[in-house]
This record gives structure tokens, sequence and C-alpha cells, in this order.
């Protein structure tokens, strides 16, 4: 089973992230964004503290910790804190997923920064799987407002899930998922508590609707998805990494045919295939 987890990791991964946005849809009509994020922060702060502890599991040094807790600030925070509540100001989650989604540029831009070398052919996988986005998402984006705050925070999501994992991978590639966890999410915990208090009445309806979507977004979404994320970074390249999420729309486009009975058009499923030439130019051996 070991030997097959690089083949199964990325495929595992590019579904549980899939389904983030779904959860998000089914939590937004019983909670504030912030208020849902600083409960999820909390429940994966306490599922993982306890199963560091059970396993007696190595905690960092000061420095680590330190790194640890500001790329979580990027990665948990930042990210997940501007796509909730830019969706929540009124952008499409199509146009939230174009912008995010430029990720793999500019982690392919700053590869050399944490000693990565991007190949011609990457370069091209990286543009053809963007483009493949684009195609995707391209029938939710007719007649979408651009307002200024929904599109500031989509950069800031942006620019947060960018400069975490350079950050993580340059300085602390290595750390135990548990307490790595613990510590970046309380990092997140702390810094998004206080703006859901400032700016939201931290609504959140305790139905079977929000549990269900509490208690997958801590297990699955953070519990494996973040854990798959940050094992495959710890073994491959932050390019190749981050290019599998340009895979993510397609597959949340599926889901949403599937469940929701969202409209599928063959623009949408070229811009899959295209999507997933680019991240097989990214990530094959020549």
């Amino acid at each position: 089973m070991l030997t097959r987890l690089p083949w199964l990791a990325p495929a595992a991964f590019i579904l549980i992230w899939s389904s983030g946005y779904l959860a998000a849809r089914a939590a937004a009509p019983h909670a504030d964004a912030l208020t849902f994020l600083s409960w999820r922060y909390a429940g994966v702060v306490l599922l993982m503290l306890l199963l560091a502890l059970a396993a007696r599991a190595p905690w960092p040094g000061r420095r680590d910790a330190a790194w640890l807790a500001l790329a979580g600030l990027g990665i948990q925070a930042l990210y997940l804190g501007g796509v909730w509540v830019a969706v929540r100001q009124g952008m499409s989650a199509g146009l939230v997923a174009l912008i995010v989604n430029l990720q793999p540029v500019l982690v392919a831009a700053c590869a050399p920064w944490i000693g990565e070398r991007v190949t011609a052919r990457q370069r091209v996988g990286v543009l053809l799987g963007f483009i493949g986005v684009a195609a995707v998402v391209a029938h939710k984006l007719a007649g979408a407002e651009l307002a200024l705050v929904p599109v500031l925070l989509a950069l800031l999501a942006l620019a947060g899930i960018s400069a975490g994992t350079l950050l993580q991978k340059r300085f602390v590639p290595h750390f135990d998922l548990r307490t790595g966890q613990v510590i970046q999410f309380s990092a997140a915990l702390l810094f998004t508590l206080p703006l859901a208090w400032i700016s939201e009445p931290m609504r959140i309806v305790w139905n079977p609707a929000t549990l269900g979507t509490m208690a997958w977004s801590i297990g699955v979404l953070t519990g494996c998805g973040i854990s798959l994320m940050f094992w495959m970074l710890r073994h491959g390249r932050a390019t190749a990494v981050t290019s599998t999420l340009y895979l993510v729309p397609g597959v949340t486009a599926l889901m949403a045919w599937a469940m929701f009975g969202e409209t599928l058009t063959p623009l949408a499923l070229a811009g899959m295939g295209l999507s997933l030439l680019g991240v097989y130019l990214v990530v094959s051996k020549p």
C-alpha cells in the first residue's frame, strides 16, 4: 500500500479538496463564514492534539514552530478566510476559483527561491492548466460583477496560500503532521476568531446540515486533505504539487453536476481535458 501512496495521494487529494467548495455551499445558509471557520479550526486543533498526545508525536523547536505558524496563517487563515468571505460578499465561486488558481503560476515563478528548477515543458503545462481552469469556470463568469472588496479578498487568499506554501517548503519542509497542524490551526484560530467577533454577528445554526458539514470539514477536508497536501509537499516539488490544484475546478464541476444538477458545458469538458494535459506536463518526467 505504501508503495502506491505517491500515485494515490494526488488523486485522493484532488477529490477531497474539490469537495471543499461544496462544503462551503452547504454551510453558507446556516453560518457566518469566519464564525464557521473558527469552529472548524478549533475542532482541528482538538483532533490533532489528541492524536499527537496519543502517539507521543514529536513537537517542533521554536524556530520551526514559528515558521509553521506563519505558513499556517497563509495556508489556513488567509486562504480559507479570503475565499469564504469573498463568496459571502457575492463573488461567484467560479471567479474565486479562477483567481486562486493563479497559485501554480506564482509558485512556478518563485520556484528558484526554494531551490527548484522549472523546465520549459513545465511552464507550458502551468499555462495550459490555467487556460483549462478558465474554460471550466467560463460559463459561471457571464454577467459576474467585479466588486472591489471581493476581488481583494480573493487576491488575499491567493497571496496567502502561495506565500504559505513557499515558506513551508523552504524553511520547514519536514515536521510531524499532527503537531504541525496543531500549531498551524492554532495560529489560524487566533487570527480568525477576533475578526469574526468584530465583523460578524457570529451566527451559526447547529442543525444536521451544519454538523455534517463541520464534521466533514474537520475530519476529511483537514484531517485527510491538508495532511495529504503537506505529505506531497514533503516528498515532491512545490510546482508539481500546486499544479494538481488545476484539476479541482473540473472535479468540483462534475460533483456539482451529479449532486445539484448544475450545467456542464462542452467548453467546461474541454477545459477539464486541457487542465489534465497541463498537470501531466508539469508532473510527468520527460
